[in-house]
């Protein structure tokens, strides 16, 4: 059973790892901006499950929050910002559906590969750190996070809170000719 389980995980991650190369390799061979994109998704999905084979699943889902969602939001803005007429995207939409099928295929039969691992179960390859007590990866990550590295934690997000407020203000831009209300002149 255990010789089993381990070809069975071997298969696994021999499967997540030729995807992501596949994947990205199409990234930066894709000619079309919308493929690349896809393909970044697919990539990031595959690296995902690589971390819950390895029994980091707060990784997986950080990875799979983080970055899918901030692609999928970079990729809005990208689209907004081009000034794109969405009549022409749905006229020549229906010729992704086929790629687009296949790539979910690809990853439901990951998934499902994922599942017959164990990979979504207790039982990895690698067990979770401990400190002699059995705690969850998350556990053991916050109290590393939160105890040993506090200060540098807290520098860096205030560095990224400056980075978010000098980006607003550079972006900020004061048009001529419109009305703003004055507080201290209605009083």
């Amino acid at each position: 059973d255990k010789v089993f389980y381990m070809m069975i995980t071997a298969l696994t991650f021999y499967l997540f790892s030729f995807i992501l190369t596949l994947s990205g390799a199409g990234v930066i061979m894709s000619r079309h901006p919308v493929h690349s994109v896809l393909f970044l998704i697919l990539a990031f999905f595959n690296a995902a499950g690589l971390f819950v084979l390895l029994g980091a699943e707060f990784i997986a889902m950080l990875l799979v929050i983080v970055y899918v969602g901030a692609v999928a939001v970079l990729f809005l803005f990208v689209v907004m910002m081009l000034d794109m007429s969405f009549a022409d995207l749905r006229r020549g939409a229906m010729q992704y559906v086929g790629m687009g099928g296949i790539l979910g295929g690809v990853l439901m039969v990951e998934l499902i590969t994922l599942y017959a691992a164990g990979g979504f179960s207790a039982r990895t390859v690698i067990p979770p750190m401990t400190n002699g007590d059995q705690v969850q990866n998350t556990q053991a990550l916050g109290r590393v996070l939160y105890t040993d590295y506090m200060l540098p934690f807290q520098i860096s997000g205030f560095v990224l809170f400056v980075a978010m407020i000098g980006a607003i203000v550079l972006t900020h831009r004061t048009r001529p000719g419109v009305r703003r209300q004055s507080i201290v002149a209605q009083n």
